[in-house]
């Protein structure tokens, strides 16, 4: 039987959510003018027949049906307010349908067909609320005169332009945009919000400018030749690179070209350096993958390491990047036909690792449609939908001699024709206001004449002076959002939403990234042993501890704060800088009082994490009496001494011990990766939740922390099945309160999780929790595991399930072990 709420005069509110629903049920039509609020998610509707008889409806929830077309019942529905009609498979709205609804405030059409919108849309006057995220829409102009309208949504379609008409509502309070190829406004504009977009059309002139840039990524395995590539293609001749003089992090240059602006990043290849590529890997770049053709091996492991492990990475990261390849060393292959073969045997694999990325998803998405209440799992097939329509395009193999001014003019050649091809890069020309581009020219020109240091760190407040006494119409407000600008196309860097670093600007990237390479590198090691007596003394440290540091480095992949500031100073004060401000340099740097912006900056990017090692008993520490506050006698005991780079750990000696062994009766949930864990994900997550709970122990691929007296095991699996393993010990859970706490604590670990899952494209997600039999392999499926964690965890998450579970070979357990169940669930 549905749900029905109501009061004396039967205004009923009718839940007839999950049903497994073909038709609209009899009873509800019965009822007809009764109803006021009707739930008919989750079914299988396809029409809805007779819909117009509950003349009274105010709010209909038809998410998650099978409708293809739109149902014009509806226009029947004159008392209509609210309409969820999301995630179907709707493909075109007729006109004359949204005339009627003239009482409509909320409209959720997300995750549908759309390829266009009804001209008389505008027409519901009274809307405030439209979600069209997750559609093919191309043009938004239908939605100009909605003068209503407070929240639009428009996430994820096919839009070039947004008409400027729609930004002078002044109703419209917040808007998104993300993942649409757009020129006008750019999507660097729209990532900052409505009022940047404001801004951006109140600036625009009729005849702006369209300006074309790229953004080109070097990427390859260490000595693939990837540095020669970028600075012969920089200055245009075959450039010499000595081994020693390899990029150590990443390498940042600008190159014009036939008005193509390309901003060059050379990225090392160590795999030291992985743990930040994530940061500086963005969307909307063309990729360059140097591949060293005379150490390539024509087996699996050897397309792995230097083809395969990159292209993985790219589908994950930035699924629809435009990726050539280019086989280098060619001078050094001496047998004949070698060259041939090794660029047959790469084309090769990477087409068939193409294609079978392709079926996977179509394969998994099939498995889906052909349960038996397909419908439940709506979201998922719908998003492994949208992984297929991503198309990494791979072009053409090109085989270099580096030392040749013929094979650098024929890459260059290449490169121009690819970034200039339209299909290949629709949003390469974007229109910009002048003064966004003047703005830039003038940061450069105050850097040439020592307006701004040479090492571009800038305050805030001295850039804004300059700039405002050279661009007497730009305020702070939109000079802000022009740096912000700026700062997403990797021009500069301005990270305001980091509150130590809010105030100063880095107006020369390569600096900063000079920074983050005297910490992460492939030889710290070296350095840390090049650390002189002097140095040390400035920070009152001796030798011995120094070879502690290497030593808690080497064995516990942290490093000293002492150690760090030693060498990041150092790093500034060298001639290429030669900084001397002390206040300056402590900024940066940090004291023993405060961590330096560059550590808050590795810190925000899920690099590192502070940690505090263990230190001696102090018999001077004041005593300990039950009933009174303790107060340590030097504060410092509180403060953390070292960072902890995970991604350096080599064992998990420390969390087994801390753990001991599984349990069946765990509560027990696996986080499954398609097509795989990406790689740095696990330790990103493990820093990100070891931030909340305290104390933890973090090994190669597992960590163990406590929230209370309660412990909890993060595992990765990287077998052929990759998932997350979330653990709470059974044995530390004995009432049902505490299970529900347990889930809790899970769930925040979850929402991380998933915020996380956010940075890669590419991924798709699904969540079991396994048969608690030992013998068992069978699994209980979670369906809207999302929602869960969107708020407190809603009681719909749950409707319906018994007091136990039985899997399909017979075994059964009691329900809240299986899935988080809220007070209400099963009413």
């Amino acid at each position: 039987m549905p749900l029905l709420n109501g009061n004396q005069n039967a205004r009923k509110e009718e839940d007839f959510a999950g049903k497994k629903l073909k038709a609209l049920p009899y009873e509800l039509l019965q009822r007809g003018g009764d109803a006021v609020k009707v739930d008919l998610q989750k079914n299988r509707l396809k029409q809805i027949n007779g819909i117009s008889q509950l003349k009274n409806l105010t709010e209909l929830n038809l998410s998650r049906n099978e409708l293809s077309d739109f149902p014009v019942d509806i226009t029947g529905l004159y008392q209509l307010e609210k309409l969820y009609i999301n995630q179907n498979n709707i493909k075109t709205i007729p006109e004359n349908v949204f005339p009627s609804l003239e009482k409509l405030r909320f409209l959720k059409l997300s995750t549908n067909r759309l390829e266009k919108l009804p001209q008389d849309i505008n027409r519901c006057l009274h809307l405030n609320y439209l979600n069209l995220s997750n559609n093919c829409l191309r043009n938004l102009d239908s939605l100009v005169g909605l003068s209503h309208l407070k929240e639009l949504y428009v996430e994820r379609n096919q839009l070039a332009e947004l008409p400027e008409l729609l930004f002078l509502n002044n109703s419209l309070t917040l808007f998104k945009a993300n993942g649409n190829p757009l020129r006008k406004p750019p999507q660097e504009v729209c990532a900052g919000g409505l009022r940047d977009i404001q801004s951006y059309f109140a600036m625009l002139e009729a005849d702006a400018p369209d300006v074309c840039t790229v953004k080109t990524m070097f990427l390859g395995s260490s000595m693939a030749g990837k540095s020669t590539l970028c600075r012969s293609l920089k200055q245009g001749c075959p450039v010499t690179v000595a081994e020693e003089d390899r990029t150590v992090g990443i390498e940042i240059s600008e190159v014009g070209s036939e008005g193509v602006r390309f901003f060059f990043w050379d990225f090392a290849g160590q795999e030291e350096y992985y743990i930040t590529h994530h940061v500086f890997i963005t969307a909307q770049a063309f990729v360059i993958l140097a591949i060293n053709l005379s150490s390539y091996n024509m087996d699996a492991q050897s397309f792995k390491e230097k083809v395969g492990f990159w292209i993985k990475n790219l589908q994950l990261k930035i699924p629809d990047s435009v990726v050539l390849l280019v086989g280098t060393h060619i001078d050094q292959c001496t047998k004949e036909n070698e060259v041939k073969e090794k660029k047959k045997h790469i084309e090769e694999q990477v087409k068939e690792m193409l294609e079978t990325h392709t079926t996977n998803l179509e394969r998994r998405m099939k498995n889906f449609q052909e349960m038996e209440d397909s419908s439940l799992y709506y979201d998922q097939i719908n998003q492994i939908e949208r992984l297929t329509e991503y198309k990494l395009k791979v072009v053409d193999f090109i085989p270099v001699d580096c030392t040749e001014q013929a094979d650098i003019d024929k890459l260059h050649s290449r490169i121009k024709h690819e970034v200039l091809n339209k299909e290949t890069f629709p949003s390469i020309e974007q229109t910009l206001p002048r003064c966004y581009c003047e703005v830039e020219n003038e940061i450069q020109e105050l850097l040439k004449n020592g307006d701004i240091a040479e090492h571009g760190i800038v305050s805030q407040s001295s850039l804004l002076y300059e700039l405002k006494n050279r661009h007497e119409t730009l305020d702070d407000d939109k000079l802000k959002l022009i740096l912000q600008y700026l700062h997403r196309i990797g021009v500069i860097m301005w990270y305001k939403e980091i509150p130590e670093l809010a105030g100063s600007l880095f107006v020369k990237p390569s600096f900063l990234i000079s920074l983050f390479k005297t910490i992460v590198r492939h030889d710290l090691v070296q350095e840390l042993n090049k650390i002189s007596p002097a140095q040390l003394k400035s920070e009152n440290a001796l030798v011995i501890q120094k070879k502690r540091w290497i030593s808690d480095y080497k064995d516990r992949a942290s490093l000293n704060n002492v150690a760090i500031r030693i060498l990041v100073r150092n790093e500034l004060q060298k001639n290429n800088y030669g900084i001397t401000d002390e206040e300056l340099i402590e900024e940066v740097v940090g004291s023993k009082k405060r961590e330096g912006s560059l550590l808050s900056l590795l810190k925000h990017f899920d690099v590192c994490l502070s940690t505090k090692h263990n230190s001696p008993l102090n018999p001077k520490a004041n005593e300990f009496c039950p009933q009174k506050n303790w107060k340590p006698s030097n504060p410092i005991v509180y403060e953390p001494d070292a960072c902890l780079f995970p991604s350096y750990l080599s064992d998990n000696k420390q969390v087994e011990q801390k753990w001991e062994s599984d349990n069946t009766e765990d509560l027990n949930i696996h986080v499954y990766f398609l097509p795989e864990i990406p790689h740095g994900f696990f330790h990103r997550l493990v820093i990100r939740t070891c931030s909340l709970y305290s104390p933890y122990w973090i090994g190669k691929d597992q960590c163990v922390l406590c929230c209370g007296d309660k412990r909890f095991l993060l595992r990765e699996h990287c077998d052929e099945d990759q998932f997350i393993e979330i653990r709470c010990k059974e044995s530390e859970l004995e009432t049902p309160g505490e299970i529900q706490k347990a889930w809790g604590v899970i769930r925040e670990i979850m929402k991380r999780l998933n915020t996380l899952t956010e940075q890669w494209q590419g991924l798709y997600l699904t969540v079991h929790s396994p048969c608690k039999s030992s013998d068992c392999d069978q699994y209980f499926q979670w369906n809207d595991w999302q929602e869960w964690l969107e708020d407190s965890g809603t009681s719909k998450f749950n409707v319906g399930l018994e007091e136990k579970q039985t899997c399909p070979n017979g075994h059964q357990r009691r329900t809240e072990l299986l899935f988080p169940r809220t007070p209400d669930a099963s009413t």
